[in-house]
């Protein structure tokens, strides 16, 4: 390859490192957006936008991306050691608070539409509705995570922050849970979650047992 070439080349690389956390900010910004849309049009004619039930539906629509987008964000470690493109994890904070951001407009959703907050309610479905006692403590995981995501806390807690951070994995299973719950009819969704989900515990396992039991440590 000439010289120019080599040049060209990475300056291509350079500019695609710059462009993946914009890009990704567009692209998680996307579904809201259409969600935004939706209630407007909603709003202006009821019935054209979110079926015959726009509570339900704007509760699920945030569930069912807060969890795609939490898997997205799984899956990043491992694409970046398949794909051998370091750059990816530029981006696997900001995925995993978008996916936070998610979760908890769905939470609070439920919390204004379904409960008017009101803590008598609030408490009795936490206790006898299992699916939403799973479904908080799944939140009340990515809480912690997302609250000691920056680099301050990485320094503050060291060793502890890895370990902390672990939780993904469980806050993961909860939430397949969760919505593996919610579902009335059809669990192919929920099935495909399930084996995502699988695929990177696999993927994990098996990175793990390569390097001798630890994993490398992956900066954010």
């Amino acid at each position: 390859m000439s010289l120019p070439g080599v040049r060209m080349s990475r300056r291509s690389g350079v500019l695609m490192q710059r462009l993946l956390r914009p890009a990704a900010w567009v692209l998680l910004s996307l579904p809201l957006a259409w969600l935004a849309l939706a209630v407007f049009r909603e709003a202006q004619a009821p019935g054209s936008a979110l079926g015959a039930d726009p509570g339900e539906a704007v509760l699920l629509f945030l569930g069912e991306w807060g969890i795609r987008i939490l898997l997205a964000g799984l899956s990043i470690s491992t694409l970046r050691r398949r794909l051998g493109y370091p750059p990816l994890l530029r981006i696997r904070r900001l995925v995993g608070l978008f996916a936070f951001a998610y979760l908890s407009l769905h939470f609070l959703f439920y919390l204004w539409f379904f409960t008017e907050f009101d803590w008598r309610l609030i408490s009795e479905d936490l206790v006898e509705r299992p699916y939403i006692t799973v479904g908080f403590a799944a939140l009340l995981m990515l809480l912690a995570l997302a609250a000691t995501s920056t680099n301050g806390w990485q320094r503050r807690l060291k060793r502890r922050w890895r370990q902390l951070h672990r939780l993904i994995y469980p806050a993961c299973a909860l939430g397949v849970i969760h919505f593996w719950w919610l579902t009335k009819d059809g669990y192919g969704e929920v099935a495909v979650y399930a084996a995502w989900l699988a695929l990177l515990y696999a993927d994990r396992l098996l990175a793990a047992r390569a390097s001798g039991g630890r994993l490398e440590r992956q900066p954010n």
